[in-house]
């Protein structure tokens, strides 16, 4: 996996290394042990930014290259650095036309890695794109995926998914998602209005929040 070089990143490190600096000093000991001792064996350090590569088709998985696939348990959002496997009830997937896939820890994380393919993915753009997928909310399972283009959002409801933020409830049919909203609260929004300046706003102004 290759380093993250953006703005983002590079104040994490800073960050990173004033923390690295007062622990020297004495400081704050204690609440790194606790922190390395809550990694799991092989993560990243929490100030490592990780640009995660898509993966590959397998064709021993008698699945056609387009077909929506499980989340491996090492995928990691290519937007967040999450692993999209620890919440299967919210995951997305991006599948190109060559078989490679990305994997997301929600819809919100697969709308702002549309919105901005050349960051997340230098080399890829949209024309490469072959199937978009989201989970069913609505299903009552973790794993049914339906078509994102065709599917209904619910935007500014009380979900909280993994970010613990507006991750966009995804619902294969428009009447499962507005009985949604009724109970939920939030408004009901086809692919299409998924535009720029929404997902900026539900991104919030530092992207995705750890």
């Amino acid at each position: 996996m290759a380093p993250c070089t953006t703005p983002a990143c590079s104040r994490r490190a800073l960050l990173a290394g004033g923390l690295g600096a007062l622990a020297t000093l004495g400081f704050g000991g204690a609440w790194a042990v606790r922190r390395a001792q809550r990694m799991p064996a092989g993560a990243p350090p929490d100030d490592v930014c990780i640009v995660a590569p898509p993966t590959p088709y397998d064709s021993a998985s008698g699945l056609a290259p387009t077909q929506p696939r499980p989340v491996p348990t090492g995928a990691r959002c290519p937007v967040c650095g999450m692993f999209p496997a620890r919440a299967p009830e919210w995951a997305a997937q991006l599948i190109f036309s060559d078989g490679d896939a990305h994997f997301f820890d929600s819809p919100l994380s697969l709308f702002m890695y549309l919105q901005d393919m050349g960051r997340y993915s230098p080399g890829r753009d949209a024309a490469q794109v072959a199937a978009l997928y989201v989970t069913d909310a609505g299903d009552g399972t973790a794993a049914r995926w339906t078509d994102a283009r065709a599917a209904f959002y619910v935007h500014g409801s009380d979900a909280r998914g993994p970010m613990r933020a507006g991750n966009l409830p995804a619902f294969a049919a428009r009447e499962a998602a507005q009985a949604f909203a009724a109970r939920r609260g939030g408004t009901v929004l086809a692919f299409g209005a998924m535009d720029a300046a929404l997902v900026a706003t539900l991104a919030g102004p530092g992207g995705h929040r750890h």
